[in-house]
């Protein structure tokens, strides 16, 4: 979407209106010649009078994607990559610029054969995984060692020393990775670092965080405060996802926007897991549609299960199991289940805690229309 498209807005006071005159073109060359340039001849692109997102809804089909993605693991060795991932771009200019899937985020496909092992290291950027595909995987994250299977949501918080494989006995691997690099490199703060050795030997038991904080609304009366800025919960396992989820359905309504919604949460505070992404895991009834909302922040989707389609700025994008889609800052988007007698799970992942941080974040429904899109075409 172009940033110089007119507004009639832009006619009123306040609101850069000045015409063009022979003088005043020999005087902006003059500003440009001393890397200057005169504030209203851009005032309203670089102050819209709302959000303009430089980036479009994509949707990356899983059936074009796998065959390459498994394609790359007979034709690169991880240690030989750092890590095997085949990158997401938004369908931008933007997108392909930043190397970006949307916004601040980035994503891409991650796929592991058994035995195999990606080179510890850690960087700047926050990471998370959603498994796709696979059993028998495993991540360690500053020496805890978890388990990975399908449909489970993974931390791996900044700064932290991280190292990811695949036991002997377990089956191929793919997962979607879901990082902030787009921030830390707006902001010019990402460092990345190689660990010492190959991979960490973990320091304490197998799945040690799950077993200590994965218990809802119980934690160690034990411990040491956790004071670290992220959840010491490092797996969110699936099976426990999904039975919170069809509890909540028993337990009300829902959302008229995402309907059975659930947050990804840090146990000990109950704010969001890590501190620049969150993420959420959402369900539709058999033939729900939502109504449509917008809301500043961008999001990327991954179909955990079903089959239905969003409409996202006037336009249908049908997906099915683990497609993946985004939703750009402030487009208005609402999905539907067309299944008669399955729900729908929709796993996605934003940058929500930061505009909720910088207090940038603003959600707006629809009211014209019942509360849905017309759409365009």
């Amino acid at each position: 979407m172009s940033q110089n498209k007119s507004d009639p807005r832009d006619k009123l006071r306040g609101r850069s209106n000045v015409k063009d005159s022979p003088e005043l073109i020999e005087f902006y060359e003059k500003l440009e010649s001393k890397s200057a340039t005169a504030f209203w001849r851009r005032a309203n692109d670089i102050e819209p009078w709302e959000p303009i997102t430089r980036y479009n809804p994509t949707l990356w089909r899983y059936q074009d994607l796998r065959d390459l993605v498994l394609r790359s693991a007979e034709l690169v060795k991880p240690e030989e990559a750092g890590r095997r991932v085949i990158v997401l771009m938004n369908d931008s200019d933007a997108g392909r610029e930043h190397t970006a899937c949307v916004g601040w985020l980035f994503s891409g496909l991650q796929v592991m054969k058994p035995g195999e092992i990606t080179p510890a290291h850690k960087h700047t950027a926050s990471a998370q995984r959603f498994i796709m595909e696979g059993g028998g995987a495993y991540t360690v994250v500053d020496g805890h060692q978890v388990t990975l299977n399908k449909n489970d949501y993974v931390l791996t918080p900044n700064g932290c020393w991280h190292d990811h494989g695949v036991f002997e006995d377990g089956d191929i691997s793919i997962w979607q990775d879901g990082l902030d690099i787009p921030l830390m490199n707006s902001l010019e703060t990402n460092f990345y670092s190689v660990y010492p050795e190959v991979a960490q030997v973990p320091k304490y038991n197998i799945d040690d965080s799950p077993m200590t904080y994965g218990a809802p609304g119980l934690i160690p009366a034990d411990r040491e405060p956790w004071d670290k800025p992220y959840s010491p919960l490092l797996v969110y396992r699936w099976k426990d996802t999904k039975e919170a989820l069809y509890n909540l359905s028993k337990a009300g309504s829902g959302s008229p926007f995402d309907g059975y919604i659930l947050r990804y949460s840090n146990p000990v505070t109950g704010g969001w897991a890590m501190k620049t992404m969150g993420a959420h895991m959402q369900m539709l009834k058999p033939g729900q549609h939502t109504k449509a909302h917008r809301h500043t922040g961008n999001v990327m989707y991954n179909c955990a299960g079903g089959v239905g389609y969003s409409i996202i700025g006037g336009r249908e994008f049908h997906w099915q199991e683990h497609d993946i889609f985004c939703v750009p800052s402030w487009v208005w988007h609402e999905h539907v289940n067309t299944s008669g007698s399955d729900e729908a799970f929709l796993y996605s992942f934003n940058d929500f805690p930061v505009m909720e941080s910088l207090s940038l974040y603003q959600e707006e429904s629809m009211s014209e229309n019942k509360g849905h899109q017309k759409l365009a075409g």
